[in-house]
Formats: structure tokens, sequence, C-alpha cells
């Protein structure tokens, strides 16, 4: 059970890591951290709606990983105590 564990908080960590650089490459609506990290030479660059949409649904599958191990992470604590 132990081992389960660690490989959900693994998991865990890195959808994290993920998730938040996810979220800061979407296009921004106005001024905000899409803009400073470069959004802005995006938006003048004319940036793609199809990779847009890429990203959303890449966003929302890291988004339910990370959901699903904490989760399951909260249900392993439960039956170890």
């Amino acid at each position: 059970m132990d081992i389960i564990k660690i490989v959900f908080q693994v998991l865990l960590v890195l959808t994290s890591v993920l998730l938040t650089l996810f979220i800061l490459l979407h296009k921004g609506r106005g001024g905000g951290l899409s803009d400073m990290f470069g959004g802005g030479i995006a938006q003048s660059a004319g940036s793609s709606g199809v990779a847009e949409e890429n990203l959303n649904r890449l966003t929302l599958i890291i988004a339910l990983l990370w959901l699903v191990s904490v989760v399951i992470i909260g249900v392993i604590d439960k039956l170890i105590v």
C-alpha cells in the first residue's frame, strides 16, 4: 500500500507542475501572467486556434489526473488509519 501511495504522490507532484505551466501558457484576456511570459508576442504573431484547443484539452486531462491522484491519496490515507 505504501508503494501505491508513493506512486500517486509522485504523480501528484508532476501533474501539479504541469498544470501550473499549462495554465500559464494559455492566452491572456488582457494583462496578466501570460503577457508577462510572452503571451503578448503570441497574439501579435497570430497564434493558431488549433493549438489553443489542444492546450485546453491537455490542461483538462492533466487537471483530471491531478484530481484522481488527490482522491486516491485521500482514500489510501483513510484506509491506513
